[in-house]
């Protein structure tokens, strides 16, 4: 009896081996809950961070200062992406206390996927190189690589005072947010680490030359000049552009890269957002995919683009309420040095989706 009871427990793990990797073959992969550490403000602990795979706890735990960093640029570009999609369908709306953030809707592989990945990743970038140069933390500073005498359509200048520190900031978010990503070998990790790339460059696109002047009585005979970010928007702008023009791929048969899923697309996707899977409509809840419907959301009567109503509400017709806003009016400025302003009351009509209406045979009994 113990015999056959020892062959029988050598054989199971035989058994039940196809099962397993079927089971993971077709489970859904959880997504990168790093993005959670905007939500635990200046409770970061690295243990208690959902999601984490070894090489980003260990970087949490080498480097907790930059998880604060971290944690205040997720703030920043989820509200960044939520100001790009305010007037779409989808308005990169997140679940409070989720640890996924933005729910099953990240689990597609979609252009909006594409958008958050390479969001995010832009957000790391700007949130570690704006510390850098604040002096903010102990492993970074300024860029002091430039230093030397140049020239730009002004004129001659000197390199000097605090560049940003893009290429640390680069560099660390490439290791933090693609350690996940590059743990795996399929056409989701591929699509991840692309996307991840091309949020990164996005910031140091839009790197600008700032100069301070030393000439006489302010003149410019003398500059000093550095480098410095611009504002977040650009980048987000930027990315905005890259999703509408986002190109659908296919994984290469020997599963190293992509193919253009349309073969009359010329161009290179080196810049480009990438995408492998066609987005739902997100005209109503759908719990599956991760879509909270359109319904109760604000839309716009004359507007024909996203946000007008019969594109926002999929033409189920929307609702209209008049309600009587209170702003700011007749402002006067007041020497010295203040201004005074009257409060004016407005009635104004504001447009709301229709929910989706059930056919009348579901409420026949």
């Amino acid at each position: 009896m113990r015999e056959f009871a020892g062959v029988q427990s050598r054989s199971a793990p035989r058994i039940y081996l196809p099962f397993i990797l079927l089971l993971l073959m077709f489970t859904p992969r959880v997504d990168s809950s790093w993005w959670y550490i905007g939500a635990l403000g200046a409770r970061v602990i690295c243990d208690n961070i959902p999601g984490l795979v070894n090489k980003q706890r260990q970087l949490c735990q080498r480097h907790p200062d930059l998880m604060q960093s971290i944690g205040e640029g997720a703030k920043e570009w989820i509200r960044e992406c939520q100001h790009q999609f305010r007037h779409h369908r989808w308005n990169c709306s997140t679940l409070e206390r989720d640890h996924t953030v933005f729910g099953r809707v990240m689990l597609r592989s979609s252009r909006e996927a594409a958008f958050v990945y390479a969001i995010s990743s832009a957000g790391v970038v700007y949130a570690i190189t704006r510390e850098c140069s604040q002096g903010e933390l102990k492993i970074c500073g300024c860029d002091t690589n430039r230093r030397g005498r140049t020239s730009d359509e002004e004129g001659d200048f000197d390199w000097g005072g605090c560049s940003d520190n893009i290429n640390y900031g680069i560099k660390f978010a490439k290791a933090f947010v693609d350690a996940r990503e590059r743990m795996v070998k399929d056409a989701r990790a591929l699509m991840n680490l692309h996307n991840n790339r091309c949020g990164r460059m996005a910031v140091k696109r839009f790197m600008k030359t700032e100069c301070k002047c030393h000439g006489v009585s302010g003149s410019c005979a003398l500059r000093t000049c550095w480098l410095a970010m611009s504002d977040f928007r650009r980048t987000g702008d930027y990315l905005r552009k890259k999703y509408n023009t986002a190109v659908e791929v296919t994984m290469n048969q020997d599963g190293s890269g992509f193919m253009v899923a349309d073969r009359d697309y010329k161009r290179t996707t080196k810049n480009d957002l990438v995408y492998t899977e066609n987005s739902p409509d997100y005209c109503l809840m759908d719990r599956l995919a991760g879509s909270l419907g359109t319904a109760g959301r604000v839309c716009n009567k004359s507007s024909r683009g996203m946000d007008g109503c019969e594109v926002m509400c999929c033409g189920r017709g929307y609702d209209t309420t008049r309600v009587n806003r209170v702003s700011k009016c007749e402002c006067k400025f007041k020497w010295c040095c203040a201004v005074e302003c009257r409060d004016c009351e407005e009635t104004v009509d504001v447009h709301t989706c229709k929910p989706h209406k059930k056919p009348d045979w579901l409420d026949l009994t």
